[in-house]
């Protein structure tokens, strides 16, 4: 698989990319030349409350609390990685239970748990996460909490799918006539024939992830001030849209770099898993 992906030069790339982004926002505290949510009276009263642009103090300029923005773009950062890692492992774990029962066993549950998935996917998210923002206290975990748990169907329908197919392959077969266990089968002959499915679904999670975590803050329902995440930089931005393009242009950019990026690499990672798709 590894050969196959390093052929694809976009996706290698991009690999780079976000592993550079993780180094630089693993390595915030160390890197951030200010504390990302310091706000210094004076200096706020010298600017009078206005957004300072880029300078050699501050490279990537000041929000109109005087705080560094390079600063708070590596900490937001640092944050909407950990929310759309943490959601996709809730989601991916959700969604291939879900779907390995529903696959395998087919029949009365395989029909109960698919009506169940309907009526999640019927629902519109955004209202959900509306909801369940307004009920639960919106710190990070309640986030984290509320983005990987809805966003388990797609995932779970994937799942249950690859594994109608290959529980009637020979080799399933073969398995289940000399008394293998159910257990053993779903871990040891299906679960890893669908894992390259599972892993382009997981790469594609993540960017999902952030940007309803993007969404949610740029509302002001999402991670709440004074942290910085790179959506609520933009909530603080949109009152300066025009006047201090400085105060968007980073977690803008990151944003979108990140999102590309993920999504070049899931796209990587299926043409290495299925060589007919690999692009001469």
């Amino acid at each position: 698989m590894w050969r196959n992906f390093r052929r694809h030069r976009l996706a290698m790339l991009s690999l780079v990319i976000l592993s550079a982004l993780a180094v630089l926002a693993l390595l915030a505290p160390q890197l951030s030349p200010y504390d990302p949510n310091d706000i210094d009276p004076r200096a706020a009263r010298e600017t009078r409350g206005l957004p300072q642009s880029p300078s050699s103090e501050h490279l990537l300029g000041t929000d109109n609390f005087n705080r560094d923005i390079l600063s708070r773009s590596l900490y937001g950062m640092r944050i909407s990685l950990l929310v759309g890692f943490l959601a996709m492992f809730i989601s991916i774990g959700f969604g291939v239970l879900v779907g390995a029962i529903s696959g395998y066993a087919g029949g009365i549950l395989d029909n109960i748990l698919m009506r169940v998935v309907d009526v999640f996917l019927s629902v519109p998210s955004f209202i959900l996460f509306l909801a369940l923002n307004a009920l639960l206290k919106p710190n990070i975990w309640n986030i984290v909490l509320i983005l990987g748990m809805f966003s388990w169907m797609d995932i779970s329908r994937l799942v249950r799918a690859d594994f109608m197919s290959l529980k009637e392959r020979e080799f399933v077969v073969a398995a289940r006539s000399i008394g293998v266990s159910p257990q053993r089968i779903v871990l040891v002959h299906l679960l890893p024939n669908a894992l390259g499915a599972i892993v382009v679904a997981a790469t594609l999670a993540v960017p999902t992830a952030i940007l309803s975590e993007a969404a949610l803050s740029f509302i002001g329902l999402g991670i709440r001030p004074p942290n910085a995440s790179l959506g609520n930089m933009l909530h603080d931005a949109k009152a300066w849209l025009l006047i201090a393009w400085w105060m968007w242009a980073a977690p803008g950019a990151l944003i979108s770099l990140i999102v590309l990026a993920f999504n070049f690499v899931g796209d990587g990672l299926r043409d290495a898993l299925d060589p007919t798709l690999i692009r001469r």
